[in-house]
């Protein structure tokens, strides 16, 4: 019903959460361009994206060095490494692919096709361990002789960091040719070498040990990152039953079309989106909603892929075309929240390339200047140069951000709230104010005919019958209680022609050759009707006028329930300093009764060019979020500095939306707010680990009080630290 309240809404769906506008019909594949494969570049107007799995990173700072070999390549104009799906993603304004395959390999590392297998080929664990155990024996070696035998026990440490060397300094060189000058490989082989024509050789050695320890660590609390979006890509089975003329066929999930029949035994998960053809089954939607408890489906309803088939065996018409299921939507969207950094980790990447190249000049002015101008030693300040150049390794600050922001939008997915970028969330842990649509956000949008008054020479039934001619094939919540009741009384709903929605008004339609118009009390005068009407809305009633030919024929009163968490959630909300405001295109009455049960303040008859003028008063307040599932709120969900999208809302307001509640529970606002602000706390912390070991350490440096291994401890210590600090959001056990 095209009150001012106007909805165009669609059942409720998961599936319908899109990551960006696109003139493309909503199950169009790749409308846009980041599920390009690198043998299908997405064409734009200026260039074309291509897009490999990355094999070989373990760590964030693998992710730059892949980047940067990838810029060094002739007509590339932008390169980014997507480190929670492997991904690199390059546009250039011509074909590159072989240059960047060639010039990432040169770097030490390999690419592949996304369409490619991955390899099947796994190194056991001690094989993949065989140099780092090896340099440990030989360290234990070293050491044993060292007890006994000065000279031999020295030349073993010589030998032990030669053989330690040799991976990282071929390594450096690969990076120092791709582009990567101030790699830690390079500070490491730098810092050796120096050890040893110092004669420093067991802390030669121990540093190379140390390193690799380090590196290790690092590798594990990466994998650790990316579990939860491996074990999203897990979600959809590799193969598929499809049943065609009576035979079922297994079939590689990537096969199937849209409108192929499907078979899904219970306890098997669905490869694609479908359309429950069963008449009845339950589905567990809790790995992509972190709804735990199943949820009931009929015919005709659709199933997100990844769900469980809970208790029988199912078949469902295939809804999604390849590469376009609710589980891909997901993984581009976290892709697309890594391009979308946050301010701060922005700040910190341009601040890292600087830090590096300051503290190596640094250290050499500490080697250097205290023998030339003091008379100092020089193998004591060429001792303290090299630690303070191991001091300079940004590892532990680059991936202090983008760890626990990685982290917090995969925790807030499986909490069923989708967050689109670190900026998203960085924004979201500063709001103040919060506004809500009414009907469908804080209300459950499945309101209830509860009365019908005719106010001219017709009966009850005509005048419902009438509405419901009117209002079919309407997606609005009124529009749709209206028929619902009218098909309940077994009414005769006559065909409507001309239907038109008067835009913040009502609508219109012509039924057995008369202009029929329903519209919004208040739009059409009704004094006689008045004191009945505003009677009807301080029940908390949204009231609708009928007319023929402008002529009223009578009142509908209809009434939606508040969804039973939202006073929870506005009571949550209000704990964390958070003030709710109610924006509806309902009159002011109505929206009254809702807000005094919330305890909310409101603001009424709003067109969306009214919510727009509204939310940006209140922006001038403080940071306002505005929560809503419209068409109309999506003008003030985009004014607004975060827009939130209840999952059961229109394409329109999912895709201006900056978040969205997959599982439409109020209470996720609660959750993703303690979510934010603990993850910036934890942002805080990690830069002050990263930042603060490095300083303590090059101020004990300089005093002679550190060396060289624990300087590396100062680097490979920190970024484990700033990593498992970042995973611990992943427990989801967070506080504002």
């Amino acid at each position: 019903m095209s009150t001012p309240e106007t909805h165009d809404k669609k059942a409720p769906q998961f599936s319908s959460f899109k990551l960006a506008p696109a003139p493309q019909a909503q199950d169009d594949c790749c409308c846009d361009s980041q599920c390009a494969t690198a043998q299908e570049p997405v064409e734009s107007a200026l260039d074309a994206r291509y897009s490999w799995v990355v094999n070989g990173m373990d760590c964030a700072a693998c992710a730059r060095k892949v980047e940067t070999a990838a810029r060094q390549v002739t007509g590339v104009k932008q390169a980014k490494v997507l480190f929670a799906t492997e991904k690199l993603l390059v546009d250039a304004d011509e074909d590159v692919r072989a240059q960047i395959e060639k010039a990432v390999s040169a770097a030490g590392y390999t690419l592949r096709s996304e369409d490619a297998p991955a390899p099947a080929v796994k190194t056991s664990r001690l094989r993949e361990n065989l140099p780092l155990i090896a340099l440990i024996v030989m360290m234990a070696i070293s050491w044993g002789l060292e007890q006994f035998n000065h000279p031999l026990g020295n030349l073993a440490f010589i030998a032990t960091t030669l053989v330690g060397l040799f991976p990282i300094a071929r390594q450096s060189l690969r990076l120092i040719k791709s582009g990567s000058w101030f790699a830690i490989e390079t500070l490491m082989s730098v810092a050796a070498i120096g050890a040893l024509f110092i004669g420093a050789t067991a802390e030669a050695a121990m540093v190379l040990l140390l390193f690799l320890i380090g590196e290790r660590l690092e590798g594990w609390a990466a994998n650790r990152a990316r579990q939860g979006v491996s074990a999203l890509m897990a979600l959809k089975p590799d193969t598929a039953v499809r049943v065609r003329d009576g035979q079922r066929e297994t079939v590689a999930q990537k096969d199937l079309q849209p409108g192929d029949i499907i078979e899904v035994a219970a306890g098997g998960r669905l490869p694609a989106d479908g359309k429950l053809i069963t008449p009845f089954a339950s589905f567990d939607e809790s790995a992509l909603t972190g709804e735990s408890i199943p949820v009931e489906r009929s015919a005709g309803e659709s199933v997100p892929a990844g769900a469980t088939s809970a208790d029988r065996l199912v078949q469902l018409s295939v809804i999604s075309k390849p590469g376009d299921s609710a589980i891909d939507r997901i993984l581009r969207l976290i892709e697309e929240a890594e391009e979308r950094r946050a301010p701060i980790e922005r700040f910190i990447d341009r601040f890292s390339r600087i830090y590096t190249p300051v503290i190596m000049a640094i250290a050499l002015l500490v080697a250097l200047v205290p023998p030339l101008l003091l008379s100092a030693s020089w193998e004591e300040w060429i001792y303290k140069g090299l630690t303070l150049l191991l001091i300079g390794c940004p590892c532990a600050l680059v991936i202090s951000t983008p760890a626990a922001i990685t982290s917090g939008l995969a925790t807030a997915a499986r909490h069923g709230a989708l967050i689109k970028g670190g900026a998203a969330l960085e924004q979201l842990g500063r709001i103040t104010q919060m506004a809500f649509d009414k009907t469908g956000t804080l209300t459950l949008g499945k309101p209830q005919v509860t009365a019908v008054i005719p106010t001219a020479d017709i009966d009850e039934a005509t005048l419902l019958a009438m509405a419901a001619a009117v209002e079919q094939g309407s997606t609005h919540p009124l529009a749709q209680a209206v028929v619902r009741e009218a098909q309940q009384r077994n009414l005769t709903i006559a065909p409507a022609l001309a239907q038109r929605t008067l835009v913040g008004s009502g609508i219109e339609a012509e039924v057995n050759g008369q202009r029929i118009v329903i519209c919004a009390a208040g739009k059409f005068p009704a004094k006689a009707q008045q004191t009945q009407i505003e009677q009807l809305e301080s029940q908390g009633n949204t009231v609708v006028l009928v007319t023929r030919n402008d002529t009223l024929l009578g009142i509908l009163a209809l009434r939606d329930t508040v969804r039973q968490e939202a006073r929870q959630a506005v009571e949550g909300l209000r704990e964390l300093g958070i003030q709710g405001v109610i924006l509806t295109g309902d009159n002011p009455r109505a929206a009254a009764a809702i807000a005094d049960e919330l305890g909310m303040a409101y603001r009424a008859n709003l067109l969306p060019a009214d919510k727009v003028k509204e939310v940006s008063a209140l922006n001038a307040k403080g940071p306002l979020a505005m929560v809503g599932d419209g068409i109309n709120d999506a003008p003030a969900m985009k004014a607004a500095v975060m827009g939130i999208a209840m999952g059961s809302g229109t394409d329109v307001a999912l895709e201006t939306a900056d978040a969205a509640l997959t599982h439409n529970r109020l209470t996720g606002l609660v959750q993703m707010i303690r979510l934010a602000r603990a993850t910036h706390a934890n942002v805080r912390q990690n830069i002050t680990i990263a930042l603060g070991l490095k300083g303590i350490f090059l101020i004990t440096t300089l005093l002679g009080m550190t060396g060289l291994w624990l300087a590396v401890l100062a680097d490979t210590g920190a970024t484990v630290l700033v990593t498992l600090n970042a995973l611990r959001l992943l427990r989801g056990k967070f506080t504002a």
